[in-house]
This record gives C-alpha cells, sequence and structure tokens, in this order.
C-alpha cells in the first residue's frame, strides 16, 4: 500500500516539474516522499493517495479482464488501499497527520479530505465483502488456491526485495 502510495507522490513530482530527493519505505516507519524542488505541492500530495486508489483499481481490472485466476488477491489488496489511504486521508486531516497537513496548508478544503475517505472507505469495504472464501474461509474450509498463493508470495518476496533496495532509510 505504502509503495503504491509513494509511487504516486513521485509520479505527481516528476509530472509537475518536481525533482525526489529520496523516497522512504521501511514498515517501521511513515513512508515519505522528500522533495528538493515542488513547484506544484497540491499535485505531488494529492497524487500519493489518488494512485494510491486507482493503481491497485486498474491492476484489479487487468486481472478481470485477463481472466486471471487470482484476480481476488487483486480485489483484496484494491480494496485494501481503499480503506486505508481513504482513512489516512479522512481522519488524518483533523491533527494535520502527513500528507493531510501538507493538503491543508496548500488550500485544500477540509471537507475534500473528508470527501475523499467519504467514497474511498466505503468501497473498499465494500468490495472485502465476501472474499473470506477465496482464502480460505467460511466455506473453503482452510482451502487456498495454491498458485494465487505462490504468486502472493513472489509478489511478496519482489517488494521486499526493492524496497530494500531502492527504500531510503
Amino acid at each position: 500500500m505504502q509503495a503504491v502510495h509513494e509511487l504516486g507522490h513521485c509520479l505527481g513530482a516528476w509530472v509537475s516539474g518536481g525533482q525526489v530527493a529520496k523516497v522512504v519505505w521501511h514498515p517501521l516507519t511513515i513512508s515519505r516522499t522528500e522533495l528538493t524542488y515542488n513547484p506544484h505541492p497540491l499535485l505531488v500530495v494529492w497524487a500519493g493517495p489518488v494512485n494510491g486508489v486507482l493503481l491497485p483499481v486498474a491492476t484489479w481490472g487487468l486481472a478481470l479482464a485477463i481472466r486471471g485466476p487470482g484476480a481476488f488477491v487483486n480485489r483484496f489488496f484494491a480494496s485494501f488501499c481503499m480503506v486505508a489511504n481513504g482513512a489516512y486521508i479522512a481522519f488524518g486531516s483533523f491533527d494535520g497527520i502527513g500528507d493531510c497537513g501538507t493538503m491543508l496548508r496548500h488550500g485544500s478544503p477540509m471537507w475534500s479530505l473528508w470527501l475523499f475517505g467519504a467514497i474511498t472507505i466505503p468501497i473498499g469495504l465494500w468490495l472485502w465483502h465476501r472474499q473470506g472464501e477465496h482464502f480460505g474461509l467460511g466455506a473453503a474450509k482452510g482451502k487456498v488456491d495454491r498458485n494465487a498463493a505462490y504468486r502472493t508470495l513472489a509478489a511478496g518476496i519482489l517488494l521486499v526485495v526493492i524496497s530494500s533496495t531502492l527504500g531510503g532509510e
């Protein structure tokens, strides 16, 4: 989730002529993207949560389009990203935490942060609904698609390798 969120900040910076100095992406800290030059801070800051929602939804859509057998994993990830990004922006607005503080300082009205959460959180929860059987719960009685499990493990290992190589602190 942090990876696609921070990728959004990087893409926002690159598209707007900003310069990324470093991305801090470590499981024991809150991830962040530091810029040496940021001519459009609102675009860059909103690009994180927007990409953090849209990219996972797009990968789920692609998995559905190609009839991927593990599309349920993409759906779960998309739903998790929607809930996590929505909660971060909506509830972080109260104390100006992280990106929320930047959004508010640069002119985003408080209601826009709440609206982002009001849209993404319920959709994410709806996507999560009835997914347990794919993960071995309920009627599945502990049975999980082995290939989907191996692909998920491979993606996790790849993510660890990338984060340890490029992740900053």
